[in-house]
């Protein structure tokens, strides 16, 4: 047999080239090496010991698993991609209490990390600069210190950089500037101090820039006002001064620049001419005269229960021994005695703010009276006086603000009797707490019902004509669907306000969810009560979103089961509404921790960092939810049934299946609508309300 002939040379090259093409792309390192299994692994492992030490909340991730394997183990907030390397760290809300690992640079895969909303203390870790394919870095609401690593510059896949209300230290790196994809950057509620870095002023994709409330100083730079996408820029709370660059004009209302008082700028309305008014831009930063001095910065809201001399508020007076011995007595023979000997006729004379009367909790009116009825016979807050002092009683008064409504009557009540309706509110009366308040249960002298809502004055806005603003708006709204404002009152010498609302003696809709099985005292809804409830909620939002004279259109913000509170008829009112008027915005913002962890909060939330009428609709789909399945935690299979109309699945099981099948299937449409994921695709609540079959 004759020898095979030799290929010719160039043949062989032509073979040879996908071969070797392919061996020099096995050698060479890709941008994004896969790490081994183990590695992985090991890296969440570590994870998890440092992000929740008690191991309640992450107790899914059990060593052994693997959220990316073949198997898919269920890893709580886990997300791989296609190639099953880890790819996102959901734990939003989740109630962490540890710190953030440098294992985090041991997934390099890791597009998203989203922690905020949880008590996560430490550093953040230098190492999170490692991660090359990092697009979302959320850290936000914690208690995280130290500086912002500078390592951060480098993460070129950046998109949205949130590390608003911390306890972040130092200056603004420089190298924040080289993240040419980022598109938000929210550092506000910190204590970051220096200047602006000129440098973010060469972020291209910029829409969003949020330096608010921290102790930052010297000028705004020009640069900024050439970010050609930027729609926000929030300074407010600094002590920034100089000129402010013309060029910011052009965004309107997205440009905060509020208590700074050394800014200037003749294009500015609410600010002062510049001496070199000629030269928009050209005044040098400088310095505090006295780094002694803080500048005016809102509040943390670890600090609420300390005391705030500092602040110019003083330590709660000390009763006397008469107002002792007389609340002894009030407490042994009841609250009809109060106030008859307690106090003199002159302080009385001096502290009296005025609220109107309102009918008893048994007289209340139900959803089914006529509307007209109702409005005759609604409270509000009258004649109430703000003036200068926090205290009614200060001298000057006549200078403050005067309140009224439509000739309502008027019950006069000062702080001795918001003190004696809730005996000197004793904690027999306290009916809840949170960081910023305590509500407390009372009976006024005309035997009404009360809940006395006490806020520290450290947790109210800080400028008096905002404070007066907020109030404003909560006398104007008057709804049967809404928890009624009866009145207010403060006090200098307890640094605090209280705010008088009508009292609802069924408790929050939460009282009804999750109920044990066996449990004797507790109540389950019935279909019908369901239904009504539902109804009442969507017609309180309504009221709120639509625009009135005297009334205009308002975002409530913090929709919950917890705020829907139900009176003695089992009608639902909607309580809460304005008062993130009246609070300082960290108060505020720290209050979204529980709309997180329980999914009340819009998922546009964490990028625009704005709430919307949409973000109520949102909410409100939750709580339909909610209402339906009887449960707090509305899963992702119950979610489904809903979807594919498997109504035994999503409705509750306590009712013995005595709900109507078709009505439940509208229900279940309207609350999966309420929570599509774009805003765009939610109805508006006027649409709801067509939905439901009812109106205003």
């Amino acid at each position: 047999m004759a020898p095979p002939a030799s290929l010719p040379p160039h043949l062989l090259l032509l073979l040879l080239v996908p071969l070797l093409s392919t061996a020099a792309a096995s050698a060479s390192p890709s941008s994004s090496p896969t790490p081994s299994r183990g590695a992985e692994l090991d890296a969440l492992m570590e994870l998890k010991a440092a992000l929740d030490p008690s191991g309640r909340a992450l107790a899914s991730w059990a060593r052994g698993g693997d959220p990316c394997g073949p198997r898919g183990d269920y890893f709580e907030g886990v997300s791989c991609d296609a190639r099953g390397r880890v790819a996102a760290i959901s734990l939003q809300g989740k109630g962490l209490r540890g710190t953030v690992p440098p294992a985090l640079a041991m997934l390099p895969a890791l597009t998203g990390l989203y922690l905020h909303y949880n008590e996560l203390g430490g550093e953040i870790p230098s190492e999170l600069g490692g991660l090359p394919e990092l697009a979302e870095l959320y850290l936000g609401v914690n208690n995280l210190s130290g500086t912002i690593p500078a390592e951060l510059g480098r993460l070129r896949s950046l998109q949205v950089l949130q590390l608003g209300y911390n306890q972040l230290s130092g200056s603004i790196p420089t190298q924040l500037g080289q993240l040419n994809k980022l598109t938000v950057l929210a550092l506000q509620s910190n204590q970051l101090t220096g200047a602006i870095p000129a440098s973010l002023g060469d972020l291209p994709a910029l829409t969003r820039l949020d330096l608010s409330s921290n102790q930052l100083f010297g000028s705004i730079p020009s640069k900024l006002a050439e970010i050609p996408r930027l729609g926000t820029l929030d300074l407010r709370n600094n002590t920034l001064s100089g000129s402010v660059p013309s060029g910011l004009k052009k965004l309107h209302e997205g440009f905060r620049y509020e208590n700074n008082s050394e800014l200037c700028g003749s294009q500015f309305v609410s600010l002062k001419a510049c001496p070199n008014d000629g030269n928009d831009d050209g005044m040098m930063p400088h310095k505090p005269e006295s780094t002694s001095v803080k500048p005016q910065q809102i509040q943390k809201t670890t600090d609420l229960n300390r005391n705030c001399d500092n602040g110019g508020c003083s330590r709660p007076s000390t009763l006397s021994t008469g107002a002792v011995i007389a609340g002894t007595v009030i407490i042994v023979a009841g609250a009809a005695a109060c106030g008859l000997s307690v106090f003199s006729w002159h302080r009385r004379q001096k502290q009296k703010v005025g609220s109107s009367s309102v009918e008893h909790l048994e007289g209340r009116l139900s959803l089914d009276q006529p509307k007209d009825a109702y409005q005759r016979s609604a409270s509000s807050l009258i004649n109430v006086e703000y003036s200068s002092g926090w205290d009614t009683s200060s001298e000057g008064s006549q200078h403050g603000v005067r309140l009224s409504s439509e000739g309502s009557p008027s019950v006069r009540f000062n702080l001795e009797e918001v003190e004696c309706a809730t005996q000197y509110f004793s904690d027999m009366n306290l009916l809840g707490k949170s960081n910023f308040a305590a509500t407390y249960k009372g009976i006024m002298r005309d035997g009404s019902v009360v809940a006395v809502k006490s806020i520290n004055k450290s947790s109210c806005k800080s400028e008096e004509a905002d404070f007066l603003k907020g109030l404003r708006m909560l006398t104007s709204l008057r709804h049967e669907n809404l928890v009624g404002l009866r009145g207010f009152c403060r006090s200098r010498a307890r640094g605090e306000c209280f705010l008088v609302y009508e009292f609802m003696a069924n408790g929050s809709l939460s009282r009804y969810l999750d109920i044990k099985e066996g449990d004797a005292d507790a109540t389950v809804l019935d279909w019908d009560t369901r239904v009504s409830i539902i109804k009442g909620i969507a017609k309180g939002i309504d009221y709120l979103h639509s625009s009135k004279p005297n009334k205009p259109s308002l975002v409530h913000q913090s929709i919950s089961a917890d705020k829907v509170l139900i009176d003695h008829v089992f009608a639902p009112h909607l309580s809460g509404a304005g008062l993130h008027k009246l609070l300082a915005d960290d108060v505020v913002f720290s209050t979204l921790k529980d709309s997180a962890a329980m999914g009340y909060l819009s998922p546009e939330y964490t990028t625009t960092g704005r709430f919307t009428d949409k973000s109520d609709v949102y909410a409100f789909g939750v709580v339909v939810l909610q209402v339906l399945t009887g449960r707090r935690a509305v899963s992702s299979h119950l979610r489904l049934g809903g979807e594919s109309g498997r109504l035994d699945d999503l409705v509750d099981p306590r009712l013995g299946g005595r709900f109507s099948r078709p009505e439940a299937a509208k229900l279940a449409g309207i609350a999966l609508l309420c929570t599509a994921e774009a805003p765009a695709q939610r109805p508006a609540m006027a649409a709801v309300l067509q939905q439901l079959g009812t109106s205003q």
